[in-house]
């Protein structure tokens, strides 16, 4: 893996003022539209994880799904949708949490998992990390627990790696940027 030669940070694109005045998004497309940098992005995360010990992978709505649908292929893994509210059919369990921008409920299927378990949990961005933490509150209302916490990005000023850290979360990115970085 030559992760020096190619610089994802380059193929993730700042959008300023989106989706309120003074945020700059982070907009993982560009990533996923070029096949090197996805291949890189997979192939870092698969090198990570494939022989360590978890039995399930959750993906976060909507972003997260991208790289945790792949990873779950790559690493044969059952994969774990967490959802937003009112999109999963049958009984859920919902998890409140605090936005950048507000309040949101996160929802699982109440049977996904079951104690003994252990989850993988991937996102595309840890910024307060309310989702991750919702997450893991759900994970550990069904008696699995949290193996670690992953994304592609970081912003580390808002504190989320530090706060799932402090829940006994691991945390792992493969990159980061500053709240001014452009």
């Amino acid at each position: 893996m030559i992760f020096d030669s190619f610089d994802i940070k380059s193929l993730i694109r700042p959008v300023i003022d989106f989706p309120k005045p003074g945020v700059i998004f982070r907009d993982i497309t560009p990533l996923f539209q070029s096949p090197r940098a996805l291949r890189l992005v997979a192939d870092s995360f698969a090198h990570r994880y494939v022989e360590a010990d978890f039995t399930h992978i959750g993906a976060m709505d909507a972003r997260g799904f991208l790289i945790g649908s792949i990873l779950a292929y790559q690493l044969n893994k059952p994969l774990i949708l967490f959802r937003k509210q009112g999109k999963l059919p049958a009984d859920v369990l919902t998890e409140g949490y605090q936005t950048e921008y507000g309040e949101a409920f996160l929802e699982v299927h109440a049977d996904s998992l079951c104690e003994g378990d252990s989850v993988l949990m991937f996102d595309d961005l840890i910024a307060t990390g309310g989702t991750l933490i919702a997450a893991a509150n759900l994970v550990r209302r069904m008696g699995a627990r949290l193996f670690e916490a992953a994304a592609i990005i970081d912003l580390p000023e808002l504190g989320g790696s530090q706060r799932l850290e402090d829940m006994g979360i691991p945390t792992f990115c493969l990159t980061q940027f500053a709240l001014t970085e452009r």
